[in-house]
């Protein structure tokens, strides 16, 4: 068994993770639970509870040999129209394997079953699942999402109508909106998840972090969603 998640006051062991199928075969407990990692909004229960509403056991872990990037842009910020393609304010949150980092997460059970597996493809539809003990949502690439999950009319109905053409890229930057919550969302984990959302997670150009971004552009976490979205991106 992976032992690269764990709680934090565990000591974690690094070691290899595994690519999962569509089906996450072979996650499933005796009781038939998986646990999902959460590192952007689902370190949000709130947010975790409108795509699993029968989650259990919330709480927080210590992810290693990861570190959160802000590299892709996301569908369904454009279908809420919480995306800024003027300023290339459009993107979601991944992680990537990066030996030496670890980061703060969250971690939850959920079932195994194939609605509770069609809820979270269709919430992380963008994403490579890679399997560290809990399933977690990886960096991936165009080709391979193209190739395997979204042939071309799933890709129009998702992103050409949007006039998007690449979503994992290095020239975009956090959704406003997005990055506000998931900052909520850690500081509400604790101080040790809140500042390893601001420190351990960097910019598409692997450089600048959140931390730095912010204090940067602060007006960020003063501006409100549209009232639309208040409930699901506050924290």
């Amino acid at each position: 068994m992976d032992e690269s998640v764990v709680e934090p006051a565990i000591p974690a062991v690094t070691s290899g993770a595994f690519e999962l199928d569509d089906d996450f075969g072979g996650l499933a407990c005796s009781q038939g639970l998986m646990t999902i990692c959460g590192f952007g909004s689902l370190l949000s229960k709130t947010s975790a509870l409108t795509t699993f509403p029968s989650l259990q056991n919330f709480r927080t872990g210590l992810l290693r040999g990861w570190r959160r990037v802000f590299t892709h842009q996301c569908d369904i910020f454009y279908a809420r129209g919480i995306a800024r393609p003027e300023t290339g304010e459009v993107s979601s949150l991944s992680v990537e394997e990066h030996p030496g980092s670890e980061i703060v997460v969250s971690l939850f059970e959920v079932g195994s079953d194939p609605a509770s597996i069609a809820a979270f493809i269709e919430r992380e539809h963008e994403f490579r699942w890679v399997g560290v003990l809990a399933v977690v949502c990886a960096r991936w690439d165009d080709a391979q999402y193209r190739r395997r999950r979204c042939p071309p009319d799933e890709w129009q109905r998702r992103y050409g109508r949007h006039g998007v053409q690449q979503i994992w890229t290095d020239n975009v930057v956090p959704c406003r909106v997005y990055l506000r919550h998931c900052v909520l969302a850690a500081q509400r984990l604790g101080p040790e998840a809140h500042a390893s959302f601001l420190d351990g997670t960097v910019l598409s150009d692997r450089a600048t972090t959140i931390r730095e971004h912010l204090a940067a552009n602060p007006g960020i976490m003063h501006e409100l969603p549209p009232s639309s979205l208040i409930g699901r991106y506050s924290g």
